[in-house]
């Protein structure tokens, strides 16, 4: 009787687990899109940048890169940051593990409003990112976030080269998207945008910048870092390197 009971509570446990929501999922990749609002950016831009990431995450060559990996599948959030104050989660975390589930994720980020407003906070978006990662419930084989922006100012919070060895440290890797979009309504900056990246903001190993240096070649941009970033350009992995010419990369 003892022995009927013990298997009885094991298999109520198994089957629980499997009808259990996908707590602590096992996924390839955990990845937080930070996306540049602030100030530089109007309302056109926010939808432009939307919609380049809408066609990159459904993509099929992106779609192929999540598919190619051990789980088939990761973890994506999409943020806009501006000041200190202002940074909003335009879509939650989201599995992406085929093209259903991105059309989904995709139609989610041209929908939402904009909420985010304010004068560049880099230190702060990339501390809000760690806390994402950390707050989720999800274990990915990586962890990553990635940030774009037309400047590499920060105007308010923590310094950026703090909050980033702090991200770091933590075993999160730190990508960039430098917009150099000239027919934006943001003036270009006066500096090479693509090094104050690779030396004030990516980091972990194989970090890496990609540059987007038109309103043409943005959506273009995106999805090479996407590939990237899903089929680990650390690992050796020949998609990603294929994919890899014109991004720098540095490890720290």
């Amino acid at each position: 009787m003892t022995q009927c009971r013990a298997w009885f509570a094991a298999f109520v446990a198994a089957l629980l687990l499997a009808i259990a929501p996908a707590r602590g999922a096992d996924v390839d990749l955990e990845l937080v899109l930070l996306a540049d609002s602030t100030g530089s950016i109007d309302d056109d831009e926010i939808r432009f940048q939307r919609q380049g990431y809408a066609e990159a995450i459904t993509d099929p060559m992106v779609l192929s890169a999540i598919l190619g990996n051990a789980h088939g599948r990761i973890a994506l959030t999409y943020v806009e940051w501006g000041n200190a104050g202002s940074q909003d989660v335009v879509v939650g975390w989201s599995v992406i593990d085929g093209s259903a589930a991105a059309d989904a994720f995709a139609r989610t980020l041209m929908a939402a409003p904009r909420r985010a407003y304010g004068r560049n906070a880099i230190g702060a978006a990339l501390l809000k990112g760690k806390a994402l990662i950390e707050g989720n419930e999800y274990r990915g084989v990586r962890r990553v976030i990635d940030l774009s922006a037309d400047s590499a100012n920060n105007w308010s919070g923590p310094p950026i080269e703090a909050a980033r060895d702090e991200v770091v440290a933590a075993g999160i890797v730190i990508n960039g998207l430098a917009v150099l979009c000239r027919q934006c309504s943001g003036r270009p900056v006066g500096y090479d945008l693509e090094k104050a990246f690779a030396e004030r903001i990516i980091g972990g190993p194989g970090a890496f910048v990609v540059t987007a240096d038109s309103t043409a070649t943005f959506a273009g941009a995106v999805r090479k870092k996407l590939i990237l970033e899903i089929a680990d350009v650390s690992s050796g992995s020949t998609l990603a390197q294929a994919d890899l010419a014109g991004a720098a990369r540095l490890s720290r």
